[in-house]
């Protein structure tokens, strides 16, 4: 009676219809003998949605917290020296990871609103002559605070400087959304999650692993059991899993590759830029807000972290527009709480969903004593969407014959 309710939050993203459809069937047999024929182009699939030809992608029922600690335990050794950076939420929980595993972890805090600082990175990488780092981390989006990293430079840093260490990166809200060149990059660990770009309920943990990651796992020796890459292999193989997978999951996961591979990957990526500019012009125009983002070469195209004016509470924001407007905003994480809210633009969404998000946005915003010119927010993104969009369909011509 009341319409939708509408989500825009950056994960889990709207799920699209089609792919709804795709898992809303009866249990199927796992174990099947053709079972095998649905997971082998799936995974070979997933491996190009990474960019990934050398090396392999596993997909484990969990979050992308799963794949976190499967690229960890498989391919490193308790006590190993990794070099991390903490800038938001995320990267600050897979620091936690790291140093719970047990690894000698070396930390370069860095300013929410920023990334991962390349140069000094580099500078310990070279200063590290005995090469006692083995991996350095990476967050790629740092969904907390809607910040992108320059995951290229990090690559060229290590080669530069010499260094052999494995290249770990966090790509869960940017793999399947933003640029992603596993191979091109030089990544030897990503991990994404279903419930982002992948346009899927939470439940799947993807992570891709090139051939050096799986030469390290022949010499990792820190436990693991469920997320064994030695067991996932011998079992993908063959085109099953070692343990129950889920099945319907694995259906959607089938429609959401049909349909980022049938657009093209450069396709997708500059749809989300599209998207990401339209509400980045829509901030511009809210007297006292502003990107956490601190400048345009760390403004993500998946999801904008928003400072609310001064006094103006961002959880009093969000409230109103989820009880008011029916609209979900992302909330404001740690430090950010209180301070900011955010906006989720990425997987399946399109310039008049969020035209509509920017407006519950600016009305949660007035409603709780920001002074801000109705609609004129919306209207910028407008204008942006406009001039930007491509038109969908039929042909000039066909519309001329």
């Amino acid at each position: 009676m009341n319409g939708n309710s509408h989500l825009f939050i950056p994960g889990p993203t709207n799920v699209p219809e089609e792919v709804r459809r795709a898992m809303n069937i009866p249990m199927e047999d796992m174990r099947a003998p053709d079972f095998c024929d649905f997971i082998t182009p799936l995974l070979g699939d997933l491996a190009r949605a990474y960019r990934l030809e050398e090396g392999r992608v596993f997909a484990f029922p969990g979050s992308g917290t799963g794949a976190w600690e499967a690229a960890i335990t498989n391919t490193l050794n308790t006590g190993d020296k990794v070099l991390m950076s903490r800038f938001g939420q995320f990267s600050m929980l897979w620091v936690d990871m790291a140093e719970r595993l047990g690894l000698d972890v070396e930390v370069i805090d860095v300013d929410w609103g920023k990334g991962v600082p390349i140069d000094a990175y580099k500078t310990r990488l070279e200063n590290d002559k005995t090469h006692s780092i083995k991996a350095v981390f990476a967050t790629h989006n740092e969904t907390a605070t809607g910040v992108t990293s320059d995951i290229p430079a990090l690559r060229r840093a290590l080669d530069e400087a010499g260094h052999p260490a494995l290249l770990f990166v966090d790509g869960v809200s940017s793999i399947a959304s933003i640029p992603f060149e596993m191979d091109g990059w030089g990544v030897d660990l990503a991990v994404a999650g279903s419930q982002k770009g992948f346009m899927l309920p939470a439940g799947l943990a993807f992570l891709g692993v090139s051939e050096k990651a799986l030469a390290a796992h022949e010499h990792a020796d820190m436990p693991r059991c469920y997320f064994s890459f030695s067991d996932m292999i011998r079992l993908n193989d063959t085109g099953y899993f070692p343990y129950t997978p889920p099945t319907p999951l694995l259906r959607g996961l089938r429609v959401s590759l049909d349909m980022l591979l049938g657009d093209g990957m450069e396709s997708v990526w500059a749809r989300h830029h599209r998207l990401a500019e339209g509400v980045r012009a829509a901030v511009a125009e809210w007297p006292g807000c502003r990107l956490v983002a601190d400048g345009p070469e760390w403004q993500s195209d998946t999801v904008s972290a928003i400072y609310t004016p001064e006094g103006i509470d961002a959880r009093e924001v969000i409230e109103t527009a989820y009880f008011k407007y029916q609209t979900s905003l992302g909330t404001g994480l740690a430090k950010l709480a209180g301070r900011a809210f955010r906006i989720g633009h990425l997987g399946s969404l399109n310039p008049v969903m969020l035209c509509g998000a920017l407006s519950a946005a600016e009305m949660a915003l007035r409603d709780a004593g920001a002074d801000i010119t109705p609609g004129r927010g919306v209207a910028a993104a407008q204008e942006s969407f406009r001039m930007t969009t491509p038109r969908q369909g039929r042909t000039a011509a066909a519309r001329a014959a």
